[in-house]
């Protein structure tokens, strides 16, 4: 199944959590692309793993950071900000999830070297090895990962984090797209 970079979400910039939650499935999905193909890294490319290949390259290159930002940026630090017993127990895995994403960004730069490499047919064999090492490490890194912020950190977020903070954050995410933020309608 061929994944769309510019598929519309589930979830809408009034539902920051939710849009972080897609990505996730974004990140699941691109990640199981370089994984998958990286099985076979430095034998030659049919067109649709070569067309694969280019949208996982791109999406970690171009919306990987704005996510990391939408987190490190937007969602942590309000929730840092927050005098409240919950998120005082969650702290500790707010640094872990920065430190991950400190881990993650080198291995996706590395990734995105070594897979212009085979693209450009001149991936090397222990190019392609080292690229289905760092693939299947990303991997691991970020099960691990989205299971604490799906789990823990996003549900907190929803409790904790009142409407205006939510429209705050959405705006910024909006902001960092460069696309137009309309404010959620209020229910009656």
């Amino acid at each position: 199944m061929p994944v769309v970079i510019g598929k519309k979400p589930d979830h809408d910039f009034s539902n920051p959590v939710g849009m972080l939650s897609d990505c996730h499935r974004r990140v699941e999905r691109f990640l199981g692309v370089l994984v998958n193909l990286s099985a076979h890294a430095g034998g030659a490319l049919e067109d649709t793993q070569r067309a694969s290949l280019e949208a996982a390259l791109k999406y970690f290159r171009e919306a990987g950071p704005l996510h990391t930002s939408d987190e490190e940026d937007s969602l942590f630090p309000r929730l840092r900000a927050l005098d409240h017993p919950d998120v005082r127990a969650a702290m500790a895995q707010l640094d872990r999830l920065e430190a991950d994403h400190r881990v993650a960004g080198p291995l996706h730069n590395e990734v995105d070297s070594l897979g212009r490499q085979w693209l450009a047919g001149t991936l090397t064999a222990a190019s392609a090895i080292r690229l289905k090492f760092i693939t299947r490490q990303l991997a691991e890194l970020y099960t691990a990962h989205i299971a604490v912020e799906e789990s823990l950190i996003f549900p907190l977020a929803a409790a904790v984090l009142g409407a205006a903070v939510h429209s705050e954050v959405g705006h910024e995410m909006a902001t960092r797209r460069a696309v137009p933020y309309a404010s959620p309608i209020p229910r009656s």
